[in-house]
């Protein structure tokens, strides 16, 4: 059992309200990234819990949930809120000992985790529906209705962001959720099934189903009783969740991988972009969807900003997450791996700076900056998912805009810019699902509607328009003469 006590059985499975182990009783090691030790068992769940998870599901769906006005689902939204408020510490340590991120970045994504439980439990009812003018004798109106059950499949990098992004929205417009969290990062995902039931959230509302994903990960995308699922995850995963999915012809959320650029234009306030720049490709190890991992710099300050860059590059400290360092260990030895071999395929490049790792247990990848990294280069075109950033020099606008749409990527871009002309016809130019102007991230933006184009994915969570996702829309034409 990880430190501190939970006051949950992490090897159990949260279905219909009830904590029961997976069928056949098998678990799975969960284990410490800081250490490479085991933290705690958890369920090793397959079909058959899926299909209790999904069955529980409708039955909440069919009862007191599915009946549930549109401002107690808010209300109770709210008090889970409350109660990650109160429990922000805990909630950030079990993060922090989980996934490996630094204590204090954990604290942040607990945070963030009561504020979408917050603005979901203050919209909840609030989507409202439109008359439309139609012909002499009708009365035609649309409604916003749930789709019923969701598939919640998430991954192992922001577990608390994006429970709050995607359980949030889908109990808010009143759906049953099934939520299968990633096998190497699960407690916080178990923490806030608790933590709902304290908030009186009715049994079988959210079901909580840990394990593999070619296992429960698998019999949640393609269960027939599934109305919606939303994924967030690789591309190769996501594309087999869509085809599992499609087969019962189910609409599908899929946030996928970036390669982000941030484009430092010869006018840009470098001192106000460094700690973008690195922060953005450094974060979280580099783990993040939305991380920068390319930046792309005018000639005339190429050199001054590779200087500044490598200069803060070096001075990074890498270490244990509870030691909160500015960058922790990557999330498995698998993962630590896979940015081992893109950095070998970084031979022919020039390393502009690069941080110490600690010798020892865990898993660990430097810190790496890379200079004048041609653009169609392996390590600028693929995503690395580690604390890996290339530095690409460009001469024009129209350059910068080439490169920064030559991936398969579009996911978030960024532009550092004096120019108010430019940066309007930056905003339009680039293929991404976001736009930052002399900024990167605006802080979470809890309410900001974010996804992606190509293979970073498609559909929008956060904000409203989460709501409109997780919801269908029927059209009613009454005529009265």
């Amino acid at each position: 059992m990880p430190d501190p006590e939970l006051p949950f059985d992490p090897s159990l499975a949260l279905i219909g309200g009830a904590w029961r182990p997976a069928e056949g009783g098998a678990t799975l090691a969960l284990l410490d990234p800081s250490q490479g030790t085991e933290l705690a068992r958890i369920a090793r769940g397959g079909a058959p819990d899926i299909d209790a998870a999904v069955s529980a599901a409708r039955a909440a769906r069919a009862g007191d949930w599915g009946r549930m006005p549109a401002a107690e689902r808010g209300r109770i939204l709210t008090r889970i809120g409350a109660l990650v408020r109160e429990r922000l510490d805990w909630l950030a340590e079990l993060e922090a000992r989980d996934v490996g991120k630094p204590l204090t970045q954990a604290r942040n994504d607990a945070v963030a985790l009561a504020r979408y439980c917050e603005f979901y439990g203050g919209a909840a009812d609030k989507v409202h529906g439109q008359t439309i003018p139609y012909l002499e004798g009708y009365t035609v109106y649309t409604l916003r209705e749930a789709h019923g059950v969701t598939g919640h499949i998430i991954p192992w990098n922001y577990p608390m962001q994006i429970i709050g992004r995607s359980i949030g929205a889908a109990l808010a417009m009143g759906n049953a959720c099934v939520l299968k969290p990633a096998e190497e990062a699960c407690l916080t995902a178990l923490a806030f099934a608790w933590l709902a039931e304290q908030a009186g959230l009715p049994q079988g509302a959210l079901n909580v189903v840990p394990g593999l994903g070619a296992e429960a990960g698998a019999a949640l995308a393609g269960h027939p009783g599934i109305q919606h699922v939303s994924f967030t995850g690789s591309v190769a995963t996501g594309s087999a969740v869509q085809v599992a999915a499609g087969r019962n012809v189910v609409p599908v959320t899929l946030e996928l991988g970036g390669k982000s650029p941030q484009l430092v234009f010869e006018d840009a306030d470098l001192d106000a972009a460094l700690p973008f720049l690195i922060n953005a490709g450094t974060q979280n190890a580099g783990q993040t969807c939305s991380a920068s991992s390319r930046i792309l710099v005018h000639h005339s300050r190429h050199a001054e900003l590779r200087e500044c860059m490598a200069e803060r590059y070096s001075a990074l400290r890498v270490g244990p997450a509870m030691e909160d360092l500015d960058v922790g260990p990557m999330i498995s030895a698998r993962q630590q791996g896979i940015v081992a071999g893109f950095l070998e395929k970084a031979a022919d490049l020039t390393i502009a700076a690069q941080a110490k790792v600690p010798e020892g247990p865990g898993h660990y990848a430097p810190p790496t900056l890379l200079d004048a990294v041609p653009p169609d280069h392996p390590l600028a075109q693929q995503e690395i998912f580690g604390p890996v950033q290339v530095i690409i020099p460009f001469g024009t606008e129209e350059e910068a805009v080439r490169i920064a749409n030559g991936t398969d990527y579009g996911l978030v871009a960024g532009i550092w810019t004096r120019d108010g002309a430019r940066q309007m016809r930056l905003a339009r130019a680039l293929h991404s699902g976001q736009v930052y102007i002399n900024n990167y991230g605006a802080g979470g933006g809890v309410e900001l509607p974010f996804g992606g184009i190509g293979k970073s994915g498609h559909g929008r969570e956060k904000g409203f328009e989460a709501l409109y996702g997780f919801s269908t829309l029927k059209t009613v034409a009454a005529f009265h003469g």
